[in-house]
């Protein structure tokens, strides 16, 4: 018998930024990719009560207006230079294999650098993440709140030299929800 390769039909998305509508839907996505421990990690820690990025939370949606992928990026403070956090990254489970995650990757970096950010910190899977450049050498002297593993511990500079001399706890910056809030009311 001849193996006969597998056809898989293309799924069609479009990367949007990220709007109010799509709250429930990105945390529902989230829930079931991340399990109930996401809110635990040192990540999220650094999230809490703090709004994306300007301009840097993205959905991947579905021709059927679904979401079915998420990132968002976060402003940091590491160890004296300012930063991005990344994260979450997630996809729909049954559309793993889609290329949505590659997408999603590829989109936020280039908005980020864009816009004039200096470098991404992450946590995640390095064989994953070093496709885009992501390496464990530039957060040596960095370390997250809490528990992680320091080998998921990634970054990757859009300037050269933008975490030259960057060491210590990574701490959250940006926009808090509640200064967002008073903002919109006035």
């Amino acid at each position: 018998m001849t193996a006969v390769p597998a056809i898989i039909p293309a799924f069609a998305f479009t990367i949007e930024a990220e709007a109010h509508r799509d709250i429930a839907a990105r945390e529902a996505l989230l829930d079931r990719a991340m399990g109930p421990g996401r809110r635990r990690k040192s990540s999220e820690k650094i999230r809490r009560g703090r709004l994306p990025a300007e301009g840097l939370a993205f959905v991947a949606r579905g021709e059927d207006g679904r979401v079915v992928g998420t990132v968002r990026l976060w402003d940091v403070d590491a160890g004296g230079a300012r930063a991005l956090l990344l994260g979450p990254l997630a996809v729909d489970a049954s559309l793993k294999s889609a290329g949505i995650g590659s997408a999603l990757m590829r989109h936020a970096i280039a908005e980020a650098a864009r816009l004039g950010h200096g470098a991404i910190l992450l946590v995640g899977d390095a064989p994953y993440y070093a496709r885009f450049g992501f390496s464990a050498q530039m957060t040596d002297r960095l370390a997250m709140p809490g528990p992680y593993e320091k080998h998921r511990f990634l970054a990757l500079e859009l300037k050269a030299g933008a975490l030259d001399g960057a060491q210590g706890v990574i701490r959250a910056a940006g926009r808090k929800i509640e200064a967002a809030k008073v903002a919109v009311a006035a």
